[in-house]
Parts: structure tokens; sequence; C-alpha cells
């Protein structure tokens, strides 16, 4: 019976196996290998010449995450409150940049921030300087909150639905301002909404390497240009490549951990 009861989950479990753990395993062994497959530490010392660029990448990130987390905020509850079908049409909307191909989303901001792009052109027929977009950090945080904003606003949106219109009804009958029902009773209880929304986000912009490649130019470059560049470009080494792989891997982690211990301390508050 344990066996039969086990059996749906072998195709997911042979999933993670090959794509996962097999992956993960292969990347730890050539981080501390050389190219002859000796135990070797000097890959994993060589990452630290690349500490600026990881620094680089934490910022930039978190700079586009809160930025995410501004604009989904309040974006997201107007969403909760509204009918149901006026969510659906809101929801679609938000998901509808998602189904285009992510590499067409960048070339299109390309398009627009170039020196002679269509935000230029248009400054120009308004007899107004150029400005200078592309190339810059600006570009790209504006190319990752482009990207990444659906996965900050879907997860506050599916926890404020869940947000019972009396508990807030409750709160003003007892004389609560805006604010104070945004700060003692929204944020407590959207707040596990909130750190899926940060790890969302934040993980796959500090991994990014096609938004800064194509936005940011070479005066930008992230920590994912430099993997994608040691695995697939000139500087071919799969041992620096899986080297960095995994110190990246541990930056991922370690923030997944800290968004967790946020949200497991704030559900006990509010359970208090």
């Amino acid at each position: 019976m344990r066996m039969r009861s086990k059996l749906p989950a072998l195709p997911y479990i042979v999933w993670m196996i090959l794509f996962t753990i097999i992956p993960l395993g292969l990347i730890v062994v050539f981080a501390f290998t050389d190219e002859n497959m000796r135990f070797t530490l000097e890959n994993m010392q060589n990452t630290s010449k690349y500490i600026h660029v990881l620094i680089k990448s934490i910022y930039l990130s978190v700079v586009a995450t809160v930025i995410c987390l501004v604009i989904a905020y309040p974006l997201a509850f107007i969403m909760s409150r509204k009918s149901h079908n006026t969510q659906r049409m809101m929801q679609m909307l938000v998901m509808l940049p998602m189904w285009m191909n992510f590499l067409l989303r960048t070339y299109a901001w390309m398009t627009l921030l170039e020196d002679n792009g269509l935000i230029n052109s248009f400054l120009n027929l308004l007899h107004l300087p150029s400005v200078h977009m592309i190339n810059t950090q600006g570009a790209v945080i504006l190319g990752m909150v482009y990207n990444y904003l659906p996965f900050m606003i879907l997860p506050l949106y599916s926890i404020m639905t869940k947000i019972d219109q009396r508990v807030i009804e409750a709160a003003q009958d007892l004389g609560a301002n805006t604010l104070m029902i945004t700060r003692k009773v929204v944020f407590p209880l959207s707040f596990p909404g909130i750190a899926t929304g940060i790890t969302m986000t934040f993980i796959p912009a500090v991994s990014t390497f096609i938004i800064s490649s194509m936005l940011g130019g070479t005066n930008n470059y992230l920590i994912g240009d430099l993997i994608e560049q040691q695995f697939m470009g000139n500087e071919y080494n799969l041992n620096y490549g899986a080297a960095t792989s995994l110190l990246l891997m541990v930056v991922v982690l370690i923030s997944m951990g800290v968004f967790n211990q946020f949200d497991n301390d704030e559900m006990e508050d509010a359970i208090r």
C-alpha cells in the first residue's frame, strides 16, 4: 500500500534527480576540481576577484526589488478590492507582458532607450535635448522592474484578496485612519505575500544576464554575465564558471533563508 501511494510522486522524483540534483552535484564537482579532475580550492579562491561584481549585482537587484514593491503594493491592494470581473481583467493586464518572449521585451526597451531611439526621437521633435539612457545602471534597473514586476504583484494580490473587508471596516469603526489601517491591519496580514514577492523578484534579478548585457553594456557587468561568459563565451572555463555559480547559489540560499525568517517572525507576531 505504501509503495502504491508513492507511485504518483515517482515522475516528480525522477525529474528532480535528473534536472536538479545531478546538475547541482556537477556544479559542486567542477567547482572543487581542476581540468584534470583533481581536487583544488583555486577555483573558489579566484571567485574573490569577482566580489565587486557580485556586490553590484546585489545592489541593483535590491533597488529594483524595492521599486517593484513600492509600485506593486498599492496596485495589488486596489486590485483585491475590485469586483471579481475587474480583478480578472487587471490580472490579465498584469500577466500580458509575460506572454511575450523575455528577449523580445528587452529588445523593445533597447529600441526605446537608445540614443537614437523612440524616446530621444520624440524629445527631438519637441526641440528638447536628448538624454543618454542606454548602457546605464538606470536602464538595467528599469529592465529588471519591467520584467519582474508581475512576480511582485501576483503574490501580494493573492494574499490581499484573502483579507476580509469586514476587518478593515471594523478598524474604521474604531477610529483608525488610512495610515493606521495600512500599518496595523493590512501590512501584517499581507506580509507573507511581501516575503514571497521579494523572493520571487530578487532571485531572478540578482542572477540576470540578458537585461544587463543588452541594456547595461560593458560598464554594468553583473554576476550573471560573468557566469554566462565562463560557460559559453570567450572566457570558457567550466571550473571557474561552476565556482562562480556556487558563490551565487550560496547568496541566493542565504537570501531565501533571511526572507523566510522574516516571514515566520511576522506570522508569529500576527498570531499573538
